[in-house]
């Protein structure tokens, strides 16, 4: 890792293996299905897609990996408007996209209540590197929280496990560390 170089943020686009990352996290399905949290009003499909999905819509892997690529990259550009315009390393890049692929842009982005920026955009707007990648840890949660043992990294929550594996995937690939 001592000779990475972090790349202007509007240089960057999502790596081959942050692509993989994001297909192997995600998973493939063939077939729409209710989305774990959402149910039926969120219909998804091959690798986690779900703009203008409808319940019954069937793909193949490769329409669905093209689409996964064009989700990726619409993604990428909404992060580049509201993040920071700083130099990032590659691996930080492909976590950040796969942090918003899967929570969305706009809660990677902004704090809670919409009305300034995430924890994660003003770590790196300070030059934070490391705590921005600790920042990943703070997406633990998969729907509304109403009780403490609704986040995913609550000990007694089973139904998000798999949600809190991946942010600490993502917070060590963010960090050049080896994946859990």
């Amino acid at each position: 890792m001592a000779n990475e170089v972090r790349n202007s943020l509007l240089a960057l686009a999502l790596s081959a293996s942050g692509l993989v990352y994001i297909a192997q996290r995600e998973g493939y399905r063939d077939e729409a299905y209710p989305d774990p949290v959402h149910g039926t009003q969120v219909p998804t499909i091959g690798y986690g897609t779900t703009a203008g999905v409808k319940m019954g819509d069937k793909t193949t892997p490769d329409r669905a990996l093209l689409r996964l690529r064009t989700d990726a990259a619409e993604a990428e550009v909404a992060l580049k408007r509201c993040l920071p315009n700083k130099p990032l390393h590659q691996r930080e890049w492909d976590a950040l996209v796969g942090l918003a692929y899967n929570a969305g842009v706009t809660t990677v982005c902004k704090n809670n209540d919409r009305t300034g920026p995430s924890t994660l955009a003003r770590r790196l707007d300070a030059g934070d590197y490391p705590g921005m990648c600790e920042a990943i840890l703070l997406y633990d949660r998969a729907g509304q929280v109403k009780k403490p043992s609704d986040r995913c990294s609550h000990p007694d929550n089973r139904t998000c496990r798999g949600v809190w594996a991946d942010r600490h995937a993502l917070r060590a690939m963010c960090l050049g560390e080896k994946q859990p």
